[in-house]
């Protein structure tokens, strides 16, 4: 979907629905040339195929451990179902990135669940939360866990291969089918951690609301995530990662590409298509066919990170 599809304001429900895409166990993305490229959804021995040339990683989103009703009673097997995928690839991908909603209730037994399975995967795991994870007194659990040498409620940056990964939070004090928000304080760390990079540098940010308007009626993006499209307009190479809606969703603005994973726990309906979103109970042949992971690649010298997105089944 490009650009011109949509304004400020959003895109339309049909417009949505024309770029929705429902397949996919998760994301492989490569990173080429500095620019995040999807590659289409293929399987896992081919995406890491496709991604042996460069730098990959794996994006995983919305594992909920600890939710258990009938959209899903068991999150926790099919979160290791996932697991099994990605240990099974081929190629070994450089680390994972996790778009939040790691747990359901935000309880230390889920998060100590949630551990034991992803840490199968022997790669290294740069989390950010989604509002599931905030949910006990004093959110203090996933910052004990997961918040050691961040800023703030848990926004970061690292580099690797060439590319700079900024790890934003989005989903502080928010209110039930309200937009997510970054706050005055993570944007002013955004614009200084941005200062000086070469504009020639690919950046990835990754949340686990998008930072692009989905569809504001459901809380479907970010508030100010305009503003931190802002500071990395100038950049050539600008990939966004969000998880939250539970569907692979991906549109291109000029040097921009966005892209939102599938949930490994359970799907939610397309935008506008249900009276809210939520859980969505299908039929059980085809409920892995709609969770999955995304394996990214880079390339250097060319244009985009490539993109896979791959079903748990399917």
């Amino acid at each position: 979907m490009s650009g011109q599809d949509h304004g400020d304001d959003g895109v339309s429900r049909r417009k949505v629905l024309e770029c929705m895409t429902w397949a996919g166990t998760g994301v492989l993305w490569t990173v080429t040339g500095g620019v995040p490229r999807s590659l289409g959804i293929i399987d896992s021995a081919e995406a890491a195929t496709a991604a042996a040339p460069g730098m990959s990683f794996l994006q995983i989103s919305d594992s909920h451990v600890g939710f258990d009703k009938p959209a899903n009673p068991n999150a926790l097997g099919t979160l290791e179902e996932a697991v099994n995928k990605i240990n099974a690839m081929p190629a070994k991908p450089s680390f994972m990135i996790h778009t939040g909603d790691i747990t359901h209730l935000s309880k230390a037994a889920e998060f100590d669940n949630a551990e034991r399975i992803i840490s199968q995967t022997k790669l290294d795991v740069h989390y950010v939360p989604g509002e599931h994870d905030f949910i006990d007194e004093e959110v203090k659990l996933y910052r004990e866990r997961y918040g050691r040498g961040t800023k703030g409620y848990g926004w970061y940056s690292f580099d690797a291969g060439g590319v700079h990964f900024i790890g934003l939070v989005n989903v502080v004090d928010l209110k039930a089918g309200g937009l997510g928000n970054l706050g005055a304080e993570q944007l002013a760390w955004l614009e200084d951690d941005l200062r000086g990079k070469s504009k020639s540098t690919p950046i990835v940010l990754f949340a686990h609301i998008p930072l692009w308007t989905v569809y504001p009626q459901w809380g479907w993006g970010t508030e100010d995530g305009g503003r931190a499209l802002e500071y990395v307009k100038g950049f050539g190479s600008v990939t966004v990662l969000n998880g939250h809606i539970h569907q692979v969703m991906q549109k291109v603005e000029g040097n921009v590409t966005f892209h939102t994973a599938r949930s490994t726990a359970f799907p939610q309906p397309a935008p506008g298509a249900a009276p809210s979103p939520g859980p969505m109970k299908v039929e059980d042949a085809k409920l892995r066919s709609m969770l999955g992971v995304a394996s990214i690649s880079f390339k250097q010298n060319e244009q985009r990170l490539a993109i896979i997105d791959t079903p748990l089944q399917g």
